[in-house]
């Protein structure tokens, strides 16, 4: 574990060049401009936007519990779309999609199995965060094919340690109020940390037109029921992991209070062609305190 974080903070110095020339290049606002379109498949309408217009294999952004297209953060999404074709999309039952939510990890994937052939891709890369890297999971299990690389990020294996227990520091962020709720669930305790989800929320809070509806009561319930049906003990599950031939890189805070930071090491331990990067001082949304250090880091592995 601390030759992971060492290698992710001496990495920071060589992203850190390369995020500098990315903003003297100047970035285009994909995110604010981007406009909602929706689509067919399998019965269920789906909301969507496109991100840049880059050719090549197209990266589909899977979102957090509670998650809309406003809630990535831009400097994640413009930083990747200046190099792919990003696409961010509201799953089945979740603000602008249609549909009922469903409970179960294994439906989610589907439903976003349907979406990205419907787009009409033979073939993707994914960037999962948190339950987004359940479903990422699981659905480079159920059409290796689709998938060229994928990232997961925030996330852990199926019936990994202390996911059950993610009940305790939801049930502590209910007490707060809502930017509250993100800066304790999302950020370490730090000043430098919380500073920096400050800043990512002002970024998120951004765009007015057009802005993607919140999660309704009744979709988050059931996003729950799927996050802790996945939390559930399996005994195969490990075993699974290893089928896994794709690239993979996993990321991380080293201290994160929603999916314990042991299970990137458990996914790293078990995926053959993983790497894995820890980011010091951070929780949940390291990729969004650390997003120019990410998107550096996910730039070079999508594109070598």
């Amino acid at each position: 574990m601390r030759f992971v974080l060492f290698t992710a903070l001496s990495l920071m110095g060589s992203y850190a060049l390369l995020a500098q020339k990315g903003s003297k290049a100047g970035i285009v606002d994909f995110h604010q401009t981007a406009v909602t379109k929706f689509i067919e498949a399998n019965g269920n309408r789906y909301a969507y936007r496109v991100l840049g217009n880059h050719a090549g294999i197209p990266l589909i952004f899977l979102q957090h519990f509670t998650g809309t297209m406003d809630n990535w953060d831009p400097a994640v999404s413009n930083g990747l779309a200046q190099h792919f074709k990003v696409i961010l999309f509201d799953n089945r039952g979740v603000s602008a999609s249609g549909g009922k939510t469903p409970t179960t990890i294994a439906e989610m994937a589907k439903d976003a199995e349907d979406f990205i052939k419907a787009m009409g891709f033979q073939k993707v890369n994914i960037l999962g965060f948190s339950m987004g890297g359940f479903i990422a999971q699981q659905i480079v299990l159920d059409q290796p094919q689709l998938v060229n690389k994928l990232i997961l990020a925030g996330t852990g294996p199926k019936g990994g340690d202390g996911i059950l227990n993610i009940v305790k520091p939801l049930t502590e962020a209910s007490k707060m109020a809502p930017d509250e709720q993100k800066l304790y669930l999302f950020y370490s305790s730090s000043n430098t940390s919380k500073e920096s989800g400050k800043s990512a929320l002002t970024r998120i809070q951004q765009r007015k037109a057009d802005r993607d509806p919140e999660a309704t009561g009744e979709s988050i319930t059931a996003q729950l029921t799927a996050i802790l049906d996945w939390a559930q003990p399996d005994p195969n599950a490990l075993t699974q992991l290893k089928t896994i031939t794709q690239p993979v890189l996993i990321v991380n805070g080293n201290n994160d209070i929603v999916v314990p930071t042991i299970n990137s090491y458990i996914l790293f331990q078990n995926i053959p062609n993983a790497k894995l990067s820890l980011y010091p001082d951070s929780n949940h949304g390291a990729i969004f305190q650390y997003h120019e250090l990410f998107v550096a880091e996910a730039t070079k592995f999508f594109e070598n």
